[in-house]
């Protein structure tokens, strides 16, 4: 199966632990863990494995006689350690289980988000006898390979067989398969048909032969002797490779099933004779009457060789039987080719991973929306110190660990800017972070190519850049950086580096064509003319910038999509922050307007049905008029929201503007689709967006950024109610002549 998921799903990666006995078997590669079967601790050791691995779904074959315990139990150690999801496909499901089987069956499936099984009478049972629910119960035929519709002659001419008919049973050897059956069926099918041969193909099932030896084999042996049919039954006694194995099932004029009991609720050597379109003569074990029904084989009596080898002699005489029940075969096969059941198999795993979050942080109750909000986080600023050197912030990180090897980029360096920018209107900063502000700004002077006018974005750990000067959102986002530090008073020098600065980096803004530069560099704009209101060429660039954005929403804004482009990106809400600051810093009420308009839409369509936040994830990009597919999600859709939804407050007075923005910021700490913390209050950091299942395991810069500038902004409006607050107080103080002459 692991073949057929990785041909039919492009982008995923699939990799096999393996059961192991006393033995030692050399493993492909695809193969990074075995588990002894025997220990208990090597199931925990496979399930940390798989959890450190950060696998989306977990696939169990499960068989009870495949691993140690009593009835298998050593496998329950695995699953109740395993955080992502599993999928259990049951190869046996019995209907009258002993104690130690029905309590191992029971855990199982409490512990898989879905079951598995090949047969409907396995469906049945599972809902009548575990009382496991319709909905968690998938039905997926065993696969088999895809092959020609060939005739048999063709493939026992390369066996140097083409004078023999050919019966065969084929698989692991062990008493279960009823062989005995079929080879004392063998004396009436020679007296009749003198050149036929019946191939028994495979090796010894391992445990049996730990066990016994050849024990059992040596019997059929011998029981073909004592029959006088020694001479046409022939024993492969090897595993054999597929191809050679369905070679010897190619030449197969009729395939036996001899099963000697019908609780048998699975098969793969009868699901590749049926796909290869062989004619069948079965015992009617479960498997076999669903499978071989509406002639698509012919089913004996248990424990009947006379039976067998009536039908057997049937088939070989009657030719127009023979061809019907092959077609047949050969047509039900259709559905059960790898590809097939590999597709099934994925809707099976894409719906387990939509259900149920596999992710190991704690699950926070949903706040309903317009309830008290809960005390925002405190600033920890822990994370982003871990990420910053002397040269910058990092990019990426694996897990929490920075990943050094994709170095540094102009984009999340400004925006560290930005953040330390806002910070030290909070607090005063530590020298650590002083330190880390000059990184960043050094960072951004560094990536300025004053030849081209025009700024650098990607630089390796070697401080070498990766791309030529162009990037358009990043010089966007330098210049929103320099625009803020500008205005900050607390910074001091660095304040007047930044204008300066901003002279030579804002005029290039008006040779870019990304609405989004347009954007970060209007917010980098408006807070430079606040420090010198009236200079009349930013004044010039502002308006321009701000009509081109505006025209924009005119062009392609239509009913039903409220929008600046055709499609959603990321960022969003920074279109609509930058339209309505910049209008109303202009007094320009219908690009005002319209930055409300595009943020009531945007805000529409990031809400979920329960209420909460529910930022456009990133199955959206790409497609013209799709409205926010819901995954996957990043906090950067959060941090913009958060700040776009303060700025409409600000200007509108309208407080339900700040619930918005708390809306939208509680999706870090748990109001969210999967219930969990996206960010960790006690570092700063976050994890880079959720997935239908899980959060993201890494904590890059961008998303820690992302978080801590909502959180700041958060913060600071929170600050400025506590003086008003403060301010009013006062002012009552003063105009009370009760408590004056209290006073008095």
């Amino acid at each position: 199966m692991r073949s057929a998921l990785l041909r039919e799903a492009t982008g995923i990666s699939c990799s096999t632990v393996a059961i192991t006995d006393s033995g030692s078997y050399p493993y492909p590669n695809f193969v990074p863990l075995e588990i002894d079967a025997a220990r208990p601790a090597s199931y925990a050791v496979a399930a940390d494995f798989l959890n450190v691995s950060d696998v989306d779904v977990v696939s169990l074959q499960h068989e009870f006689g495949i691993f140690g315990g009593e009835a298998g139990s050593h496998i329950l150690e695995l699953l109740r350690r395993l955080r992502a999801p599993v999928v259990t496909t049951l190869h046996t499901v019995l209907t009258t289980p002993d104690d130690a089987q029905r309590r191992v069956m029971d855990e199982i499936v409490m512990r898989s988000a879905r079951l598995v099984v090949m047969a409907e009478k396995g469906r049945q049972i599972l809902q009548d006898i575990y009382d496991v629910p319709p909905e968690r119960i998938a039905l997926v035929p065993h696969g088999a390979p895809d092959r020609a519709f060939v005739d048999p002659a063709m493939a026992k001419h390369d066996l140097r067989l083409a004078d023999r008919t050919l019966l065969m049973t084929f698989g692991l050897l062990g008493p279960g398969k009823g062989i005995e059956s079929a080879i004392r069926a063998m004396p009436d099918l020679v007296r009749q048909h003198p050149n036929i041969l019946y191939f028994v193909v495979g090796a010894t099932h391992p445990t049996l032969r730990h066990h016994e030896g050849e024990r059992y084999r040596e019997g059929l042996v011998a029981l073909a002797h004592e029959l006088g049919v020694a001479e046409h039954v022939r024993f492969i006694d090897r595993f054999l490779a597929l191809e050679d194995l369905l070679q010897y099932l190619s030449a197969c004029d009729i395939y036996l099933s001899p099963y000697p009991n019908e609780a048998q609720i699975a098969s793969g050597t009868l699901a590749y004779a049926v796909s290869l379109g062989k004619a069948v003569v079965s015992t009617p074990f479960w498997y076999a009457q669903e499978l071989l029904a509406d002639k698509c084989g012919l089913l004996v009596p248990f424990g009947a060789p006379d039976k067998l080898a009536g039908a057997v002699s049937e088939l070989i005489t009657n030719d127009p039987l023979r061809s019907e029940v092959r077609t047949n075969a050969y047509a039900r096969g259709r559905g059960m080719t790898w590809s097939n059941v590999a597709h099934q198999y994925l809707r099976v795993f894409s719906e387990v991973r939509l259900e149920r979050p596999r992710s190991s942080a704690e699950i926070v109750p949903l706040v309903p929306f317009g309830s008290k909000d809960r005390e925002l986080p405190p600033l920890a600023m822990a994370r982003i110190a871990e990420l910053t050197d002397t040269v910058g912030v990092m990019q990426h990180a694996q897990f929490s660990v920075p990943d050094r090897k994709h170095g540094y980029c102009l984009d999340d360096n400004a925006r560290a800017l930005l953040l330390m920018t806002e910070i030290a209107r909070l607090r005063p900063l530590s020298p650590e972070e002083k330190r880390h502000t000059l990184a960043y700004a050094a960072f951004v002077e560094h990536a300025w190519s004053s030849a081209q006018g025009r700024v650098h974005n990607f630089m390796g750990f070697n401080r070498e850049w990766l791309d030529p000067p162009g990037a358009d959102d990043a010089h966007g986002r330098a210049v929103w950086a320099l625009g803020t530090l500008a205005h900050c008073k607390e910074l001091g020098h660095l304040a007047d580096w930044a204008a300066a600065r901003l002279l030579e980096f804002a005029p290039p803004l008006t040779e870019l064509i990304s609405p989004r530069a347009w954007a970060y560099g209007l917010l980098g704009i408006d807070r430079f003319l606040a420090r010198f209101p009236g200079h009349l060429g930013f004044e010039r660039l502002r308006s321009e910038l701000c009509d081109r954005l505006h025209r924009r929403w005119l062009d392609t804004a239509a009913p039903g999509w409220n929008w600046f482009e055709d499609r959603l990106g990321y960022d969003n809400a920074r279109l609509c922050e930058a339209l309505l600051v910049s209008g109303h810093a202009q007094s320009n009420s219908e690009q005002v307007r319209a930055g409300l308009e595009t943020l009531r839409w945007l805000s529409k369509h990031q809400t979920a049905d329960a209420g909460h936040f529910r930022p456009v994830g990133t199955d959206t990009f790409g497609v013209d008029r799709l409205y926010p597919q819901p995954f996957d999600q990043q906090p950067l859709e959060a941090s913009a929201t958060v700040n776009a939804c303060l700025a409409a407050a600000s200007i509108t007075a309208d407080l339900s503007w700040r619930q918005e923005a708390r809306r939208a910021f509680d999706w870090f700490t748990g109001d969210n689709d999967l219930h969990i913390a996206v960010a960790e209050s006690d570092t700063g950091a976050c994890f880079d967006g959720l997935h239908p299942d899980r959060r993201n395991a890494n904590q890059g810069a961008e998303s820690t950024l992302s978080y801590l500038s909502a959180l700041t902004a958060m913060l600071l409006v929170e600050e400025q109610q506590s003086l008003s607050l403060q301010s009013a107080d006062v002012s009552q103080c003063t105009s009370s002549p009760r408590l004056g002459a209290r006073s008095a």
